[in-house]
């Protein structure tokens, strides 16, 4: 950083205020970065210090107080919610006699989606800000005496640069569904290979038998929908991973506050809503994140989660859906495997060496992964 640089660290989201933190985050157009969404997770106490997530948000300002560049950080007691995986890298400094929690985390909580993670004003320069940033969340790490530093879901432009500035540079996949400027669900289904159209056509079949599917937005999301949709995401949510993270009142904030970009989508029977799914709307995309049924009926996730996002996505011309982490069953019904990224500042060389040695076999065997998995595994019609 220069001498017309400084750096502030803050415990709240609320403490810069909205009008500060948009100003950077608001040019990028991803919902995930926006203060309504980040002041959601702190408000509803879904990502506060009690629950491991203590925010120790970074902005950079210029000589007269101006935010010119900020970042969303926290102060994690755990590896929960992170969707990047270091539990063997804990335990093994544990073992080790080291001390690897507290940690500094740059991420959306609980939000498995690529996004900027270093914000500038559209009035200064992304690359100087964005090393300022680097640099002093390094430097935070550094008088903190914690362990590390993880950046999660960064861009990749971003992901270079840290690699650049001496972190670690790990890569994995989602599936991701691109729009190949189709302009409907059928011109999608023209691209795939005959089996796989037959296969969509009678999965869509069997789930919408029976049921009403609603896509909500806007002014139409209540907060008997959202009281709804908490019953599946709990349900849901209790069985995979014991303890879901979000808390009722997050749904309602961002309900407040995002209902234009929010995409939620409904399966009512009778009227009673039976299953949902949560998008999320950015400038280009469609992101997907939770979901919940009541009722097991074929087929209904995949209607909900993914035919439903792509016929939106088709709908609004935006150019991708991302369906979130995990997924390999994604790929048969057209979301394909793509990089995601993440990077690691460790400051124990004795935790540090080894995890560099893994991670510089860990990215080739990724990236091989994801050419073979397209190769073989891709329904669309070879051309």
């Amino acid at each position: 950083m220069t001498e017309d640089f400084t750096l502030q660290i803050h415990d709240t989201l609320a403490s810069i205020g909205r009008e500060a933190w948009d100003a950077c985050a608001a040019p990028t157009g991803d919902p995930f970065v926006s203060f309504d969404f980040l002041n959601a997770c702190e408000a509803s106490g879904s990502a506060v210090a009690k629950e491991g997530w203590g925010p120790r948000h970074l902005t950079l300002r210029g000589p007269d107080d101006a935010v010119l560049g900020c970042m969303p950080l926290y102060l994690k007691g755990h590896s929960q919610g992170e969707y990047v995986f270091d539990h063997s890298w804990a335990d093994a400094y544990q073992r080790a006699g080291g001390r690897y929690y507290p940690k500094l985390l740059g991420a959306v909580p609980f939000t498995p989606a690529t996004g900027p993670r270093f914000l500038h004003h559209p009035d200064t320069d992304e690359a100087t800000v964005r090393a300022a940033l680097i640099q002093g969340a390094l430097t935070l790490t550094e008088r903190m005496g914690v362990s590390s530093l993880h950046v999660n879901f960064p861009t990749e432009p971003e992901w270079t640069a840290m690699g650049e500035a001496g972190l670690l540079r790990r890569q994995d996949m989602q599936f991701i569904w691109r729009n190949d400027g189709y302009q409907t669900f059928d011109d999608f289904l023209a691209a795939l290979s005959s089996n796989r159209r037959k296969t969509i056509r009678r999965e869509r079949r069997d789930a919408q038998a029976g049921l009403s599917i609603r896509v909500l937005t806007g002014a139409d999301i209540t907060e008997a929908h959202w009281d709804a949709f908490f019953e599946f995401y709990m349900d849901t949510g209790s069985r995979k991973w014991g303890r879901p993270y979000l808390t009722r009142e997050f749904f309602s904030l961002v309900g407040e506050t995002m209902a234009d970009r929010i995409a939620l989508v409904m399966a009512f029977r009778d009227e009673v809503p039976i299953a949902g799914a949560l998008n999320f709307i950015g400038r280009d995309a469609l992101y997907g994140r939770q979901w919940g049924a009541l009722d097991e009926v074929p087929f209904l996730h995949f209607e909900l989660c993914y035919y439903q996002a792509i016929d939106f996505a088709i709908a609004h011309g935006l150019s991708r859906v991302e369906a979130g982490a995990q997924g390999e069953h994604k790929i048969a019904r057209g979301y394909l495997p793509s990089p995601v990224y993440s990077a690691h500042f460790i400051a124990d060389p004795a935790l540090r060496d080894p995890v560099a040695h893994y991670l510089s076999q860990e990215r080739p065997g990724v990236a091989a992964e994801i050419a073979a998995m397209t190769e073989e595994l891709s329904p669309y019609r070879s051309t």
